[in-house]
This record gives C-alpha cells, sequence and structure tokens, in this order.
C-alpha cells in the first residue's frame, strides 16, 4: 500500500470515505479480491487528500481506476 501516513481526515470524512469503499465493492462481482479492495481504497484516500469530498465522486473514480488497472 501506499504511503498515507501524513493523511488527516475528519470522522465524517472517514465515514465518506468508507461508504464509497463499501459501495464500490459492493457493485463487483464475486468473490472480490483484496486486490481490488486495496486499489479501491488507496484510490480514495489519494483522491480525498488531493481534495475531493463528493461520496460518489470517490466511488466512481475509484471504480474508473480500477478498469484502467485491471487492463495493464
Amino acid at each position: 500500500m501506499k504511503d498515507f501516513s501524513n493523511a488527516s481526515f475528519s470522522p465524517g470524512m472517514i465515514s465518506v470515505m468508507q461508504q464509497a469503499l463499501d459501495g464500490a465493492v459492493a457493485t463487483l462481482p464475486q468473490p472480490v479480491s483484496s486486490s481490488h479492495v486495496q486499489s479501491i481504497a488507496e484510490s480514495i484516500l489519494r483522491t480525498t487528500k488531493e481534495g475531493e469530498r463528493d461520496l460518489t465522486a470517490l466511488r466512481t473514480i475509484a471504480l474508473l481506476e480500477l478498469q484502467i488497472v485491471d487492463r495493464k
């Protein structure tokens, strides 16, 4: 996992990030691999750290990035 040790988020934002993660994972076919969950989590952390705060945007960006990564 990438280093997010300098990132700091409010409890409310952590809740939004968790909802984004849960929502994104729920859209994937079962079984969901741990590498996919990790990729989604990293995307949400990075995107939130860059300033995005919208739940739908966080989930959508993470899923789009997962599609790009899976094609490599």
